[in-house]
């Protein structure tokens, strides 16, 4: 199994796709083989500065942690507890998390043995190796193993509660899903979309895949932000929740996280809008439920 890196220098980094399609070989994907990391860390290029969010260990303790807390049970049960975590000791803006660069260094610099541990498949009936899918080292944000989880926990907090990341993120349907929808961008759609899920309406992976095209579009006549408007969003306590990792300790293992102290998302306009989900999921086509609603 694909280890980890033998060499991790004190900063994170930037890599291009272009730069690191050399280090994603047919045996790294099949988790056969380790990422060169001395070679990988001459060509990134190390985020300058000495901001204590940025430092590498910070991160690679938090995922030595997560691959040893779920070691005996499914991989896919770290993403709730990571995703809240990992978006809480980064504390990157919007702006700096849509630096793709960052999310491929993460993946090969800091911890590909845990993008194959939580991506690799079973090997088939054959015996032949499954792959991890390249895009889960270089993919788009609703792909990459890392900026999945980071944009998961930034859509779906509300303020500094992380809670609803932890449902969002509980159910892989919907956190495969959603992240593709530029409609979750609005925080009531968003939260609402977890009411959904913690009142037992929505349940399976058959019915987030029924629920979350019909939402996106229901999304093209009626504007949500107009019916179930959001606060304004003040930009000062995430820029004081940023300035507070230089003396923030590690995120806590057995507690959640708290984010930045925003305003949370009107809770009217939540209600309005699952009451107008819970609609548009009873007529939604659901595979396997008959007209009665049972399946």
């Amino acid at each position: 199994m694909t280890s980890r890196p033998e060499h991790l220098p004190e900063r994170l980094a930037l890599i291009s796709d272009v730069q690191a399609a050399e280090y994603i070989s047919a045996g790294l994907l099949e988790g056969r083989e380790d990422v060169p990391s001395i070679a990988l860390n001459k060509v990134a290029e190390t985020l300058p500065g000495d901001e204590a969010r940025l430092r590498l260990h910070r991160i690679r303790d938090l995922i030595d942690d997560t691959m040893t807390r779920f070691r005996d049970e499914r991989a896919t049960a770290a993403d709730a507890w990571l995703a809240p975590r990992l978006h809480e000791t980064l504390r990157l803006t919007r702006r700096e998390a849509a630096e793709k660069r960052l999310w491929t260094y993460m993946a090969l610099g800091v911890a590909p043995d845990y993008v194959v541990w939580r991506h690799l498949p079973e090997p088939k009936a054959d015996g032949s190796h499954g792959r991890v899918a390249r895009d889960r080292f270089v993919g788009p944000h609703h792909k990459q193993t890392f900026a999945r989880l980071w944009w998961a926990a930034e859509l779906f907090r509300d303020g500094p509660d992380y809670q609803p990341v932890v449902v969002a993120c509980g159910n892989q349907d919907m956190l495969n899903s959603a992240l593709r929808l530029d409609v979750v961008d609005h925080r009531p759609t968003a939260l609402a979309l977890v009411r959904l899920m913690e009142r037992g309406i929505v349940r399976t992976g058959r019915e987030v895949n029924a629920l979350t095209p019909a939402v996106n579009a229901a999304a093209a006549t009626l504007m949500y932000d107009v019916i179930a408007p959001d606060v304004e969003r003040d930009r000062e306590p995430l820029r004081e929740w940023v300035a507070e990792a230089e003396s923030a300790l590690p995120s806590p293992r057995n507690n959640l996280p708290e984010g930045p102290n925003e305003e949370r998302a009107p809770e009217e306009a939540v209600q309005r809008l699952v009451a107008h989900f819970e609609e548009l999921f009873a007529e939604a086509p659901v595979r396997g439920r008959v007209s009665d609603g049972s399946e």
